[in-house]
């Protein structure tokens, strides 16, 4: 126990005497000196302070950039609530177009056909198929309409009536496989038969040509007026190609119907 307090009495006693050195020493060094001790203390310590300030940097940036995106986010969100709302006036607009459309092919199809007592309709189904083609109008008996009654559109002739109820009625068009039309040639007054094929397509097959006919492409075809459900001299369509055969009775004409039954719209029924 003696020998270790004194052991501790002689090292603070040499800790005292370095200290008093240094006291001294640092008492007699001068500013020059004194300066690159400076310097020295300042070189090591420049590295620790950028680092810090590097940190210091990278934190504040870390929280701009969150700031950032939050703000990104917030227009974002603003952009796509603009988005669907131009969506949603785009929609109104084409309603509205469609709508206009519709009216302006009625105001056609009453100017047209003036002279008829007709009938406007709207199309409110569709049935084509390899084996039918009907539409669905929107009128019915309450509004006069009757079977067989001729049905038109702005471009020609679309079917005839073939079912009627109260507040809807059904027609069968003309490119229908079971539709057969009396037709003349507008050039020649030459009578044939149109009817529709069964491949699906919007076209219409000529036959029964007479012999001594002479065909043009691009001749118009009309209804002639005999078999008693179409009025005579309603345009159909035109003749897109003549098929010639070994026998010159059996030829026949593809007519391309002057109608889209793809996009018809509106409709004229025609009063008998």
């Amino acid at each position: 126990m003696g020998s270790k307090g004194k052991s501790s009495g002689i090292l603070g006693s040499v800790l005292v005497l370095v200290i008093l050195i240094l006291l001294i020493f640092l008492s007699n060094v001068d500013n020059k000196k004194l300066s690159y001790l400076e310097n020295i203390g300042a070189k090591v310590t420049t590295p620790v302070q950028k680092v810090i300030s590097d940190i210091s940097n990278k934190i504040q940036g870390n929280s701009s950039y969150f700031s950032d995106l939050e703000s990104l986010k917030t227009e974002n969100k603003e952009l796509k609530q603009k988005n669907s709302e131009l969506e949603t006036q785009l929609r109104e607009l084409e309603v509205l177009k469609a709508e206009n459309k519709n009216l302006q092919e009625y105001m056609n199809l009453t100017e047209k056909y003036s002279d008829y007592e007709a009938i406007p309709a709207y199309v409110i189904n569709k049935d084509v198929s390899n084996f039918s083609s009907n539409l669905v109008i929107n009128v019915g008996s309450d509004d006069g309409i009757e079977q067989n009654m001729t049905v038109i559109a702005d471009k020609g002739l679309v079917g005839h009536i073939i079912s009627v109820e109260k507040n809807s009625s059904k027609v069968q068009v003309i490119i229908d496989p079971a539709c057969t039309v009396s037709c003349a040639i507008s050039t020649t007054e030459e009578s044939i038969i149109c009817k529709g094929t069964l491949d699906n397509e919007q076209i219409l097959r000529a036959t029964y040509i007479p012999t001594g006919a002479e065909l043009i492409v691009g001749d118009s075809i009309q209804t002639s007026g005999v078999g008693g459900i179409y009025q005579r001299g309603i345009y159909i369509g035109s003749i897109k190609e003549i098929i010639t055969t070994n026998n010159s009775t059996d030829r026949y004409a593809i007519v391309e119907p002057a109608v889209d039954f793809s996009k018809i719209n509106s409709v004229l029924v025609i009063k008998k």
